[in-house]
């Protein structure tokens, strides 16, 4: 199987000439929505965090998305990933946030404003929750955290508990 320009040509491409860079394959499927899209079209936030979400996405860094201290990218994606599906029907307009991240976990504070109100909550992501959850041990008999990490990524919330402002 060779690959050229990144498509897998058993599957991906249809050759017409041997000199004409490859063509994608018709019975190729077009690419279906990130999961993060399909959240943000159900979410009720304001089109500007809609973009701020995608622009921390990419860049680690967005206006509307304050995040006080420093805390993994990643993992502050997952916490807007729940946000955003959680409490789709607020009209978000900014957060800011103030975690401790550990290996396993994301501990911390989070305030969601909105058009009008401002909503606090406390949240705990553990990846090693989500896999004593589902019974997942890895070769050494421990809770297997990657498998729990990379399967169920943002849904690894442990506790998420509104605070009364």
């Amino acid at each position: 199987m060779k690959v050229i320009h990144g498509f897998n040509l058993a599957a991906d491409v249809t050759i017409l000439d041997p000199g004409e860079p490859p063509i994608p394959s018709p019975t190729r499927k077009a690419p279906v929505l990130s999961e993060l899209e399909q959240i943000l079209s159900r979410s009720r936030a304001s089109e500007h965090f809609k973009n701020a979400v995608r622009d921390f996405c990419e860049t680690g860094g967005a206006e509307h998305i304050r995040v006080e201290g420093s805390a993994p990218q990643i993992k502050v994606r997952r916490l807007l990933a729940h946000i955003l599906s959680t409490e789709s029907h607020l009209p978000i307009e900014r957060v800011s946030l103030r975690g401790r991240s550990g290996c396993s976990d994301f501990v911390g504070t989070v305030k969601v404003q909105t058009t009008s109100d401002t909503h606090v909550y406390e949240f705990v992501w553990d990846c090693r929750w989500r896999a004593e959850q589902e019974g997942w041990t890895d070769c050494f008999g421990f809770p297997d955290q990657i498998r729990a990490a990379r399967e169920y990524d943002w849904r690894c919330f442990a506790q998420w508990n509104p605070v009364a402002n």
